[in-house]
């Protein structure tokens, strides 16, 4: 089984070699291989040129602009090969020593979706807003969708591909975990969590979430309550690095 690692990544020179030391190091489930997909959303920072270094040992696909998070993650499903996606920021906040409780349960069999959950691991340093921020999403998901979570917000998720092929996503900034969560449920699958470490980095240090997200997240999730479901794109989806907004 081929487990796909997508890293979204934007200015993050000063860490993104740690991260990926760690990422390439991180132990995965006994008889999986990895493949780590890295997409660079428009960097200004210098991160283009050291991702050039890594170029043989990942797929890396540069865009030309700042499209989001969301449009990143996208491309990245659209570039990976692998049977099981996970998702990585390109910071320090996630411990990829996590990836084995993570991917465990959808390489096992009894999982297609897993959230690795802080709140049910060890959450360090996450100031009150955003505590309450990721609490009213969740709390929202949880009346929706019957999702019966407890991080909504989480960046580690994993998915079996076939999941993620089922849907059309839309999302361009942070409101790919909203819009991905309202599908999954749509769809049927039952999100399995498992605990995670987490320890929350400032502004200062490259944070790029801010407020108004929160507004979006919300509005993504009872916006994809109520649409009628999109069928997944048959077509060749347009480039973003032709200016196009991208499709999955």
């Amino acid at each position: 089984m081929k487990i796909s690692i997508i890293i979204p990544v934007y200015n993050e020179v000063n860490v993104l070699p740690m991260v990926l030391d760690r990422v390439m190091k991180a132990a995965i489930p006994v008889g999986c291989e990895k493949e780590i997909v890295i997409v660079d959303d428009g960097s200004t920072d210098g991160t283009s040129e050291v991702l050039d270094r890594y170029k043989d040992l990942v797929i890396i696909h540069h865009s030309v602009e700042n499209f989001g998070k969301g449009a990143a993650i996208r491309i990245g499903i659209r570039k990976a090969t692998g049977d099981v996606v996970l998702i990585q920021d390109g910071d320090l906040e996630y411990d990829p020593n996590d990836y084995m409780q993570v991917l465990q349960p959808i390489v096992d069999g009894t999982a297609t979706v897993v959230y690795g959950s802080r709140f049910r691991g060890n959450l360090q340093g996450m100031k009150f807003a955003n505590w309450l921020a990721n609490k009213l999403l969740t709390t929202a998901t949880n009346l929706l969708y019957q999702a019966r979570i407890t991080d909504e917000a989480t960046a580690y998720k994993a998915f079996r591909m076939d999941v993620l092929r089922a849907m059309r996503l839309r999302c361009l900034r942070f409101e790919f975990c909203p819009e991905v969560t309202a599908k999954v449920r749509r769809l049927g699958h039952t999100i399995h969590e498992v605990p995670i470490r987490y320890n929350a980095r400032g502004i200062l240090e490259g944070k790029k979430i801010r407020w108004q997200d929160g507004f979006q997240a919300m509005w993504t999730l009872v916006k994809y309550r109520f649409v009628p479901m999109e069928k997944p794109a048959l077509e060749s989806a347009p480039s973003v690095a032709q200016g196009a907004s991208p499709a999955a």
